[in-house]
């Protein structure tokens, strides 16, 4: 599969119109110019030693020279990966702590009013985008009632406060439609754990529900989630 996605990936770069030697010097350039250029990015040979040294590349780290900024794309995926990182291990953890207890809880009271409406509120998580969350937090949040700046990431020369706390809303904008999807997962695993024999064993024997749940049914329940985190 990862095969096939570099080939669709090098084929859709490969049909761009255009000359990125020329686009990257522009109009006025001569065609000497362009065409060192072209040699220098390796872009004058044929399609297998283009493709080979993409993924060449690709796998010792040296991603290309971007062709907008003009400097190699490791040094702007590096730049932006101490604000993405972050980011997104934050999303990961909002929403893992609200997935756990509500999936828990859904799964506790199933068949209840509650139940019913944990269920209608992650569909509607996962049915509603990203954009429309983080849209709606920042005229809530930031321009109602002021909690937070909508202004843009500070820096982590800010302090790490000032950082985390501008992470806040896009880290939730993000975590709602993952903990939508998590809370399902853990509800349909804890449900279908709760009805193995060594559940009703454990009952047998004296374990009220609760406490079944905690000590057997929860540690077993947690498979599936922990994949889905992974994937995630």
């Amino acid at each position: 599969s990862l095969a096939v996605a570099s080939l669709v990936i090098f084929a859709v770069v490969e049909v761009v119109p255009g000359d990125p030697a020329s686009y990257m010097l522009g109009l006025n350039a001569t065609p000497e110019a362009v065409e060192a250029l072209r040699d220098q990015l390796g872009l004058n040979g044929s399609l297998i030693e283009r493709y080979a040294g993409w993924i060449g590349g690709m796998l010792t780290g040296d991603f290309g020279t971007s062709y907008t900024y003009k400097v190699p794309v490791a040094d702007l995926v590096a730049r932006r990966l101490w604000v993405s990182l972050p980011l997104a291990l934050y999303a990961l953890a909002l929403s893992t702590l609200i997935a756990f207890p509500v999936g828990l809880i859904a799964a506790a009271r199933r068949g209840g009013a509650t139940d019913y409406g944990i269920m209608g509120a992650t569909q509607l998580g996962i049915a509603v985008p990203n954009f429309w969350f983080a849209m709606l937090l920042v005229l809530v949040f930031a321009v109602n009632l002021r909690w937070f700046s909508a202004g843009g990431f500070p820096g982590w020369a800010a302090g790490v406060g000032p950082a985390v706390k501008a992470l806040t809303l896009p880290a939730i904008a993000l975590a709602l439609p993952q903990a939508s999807i998590l809370a399902r997962v853990m509800r349909s695993a804890l449900i279908e754990t709760l009805g193995q024999d060594y559940i009703r064993t454990a009952r047998a024997k004296g374990l009220s529900r609760r406490q079944a749940t905690t000590r057997h049914a929860l540690r077993n329940a947690l498979i599936p989630v922990l994949t889905i985190i992974g994937l995630q």
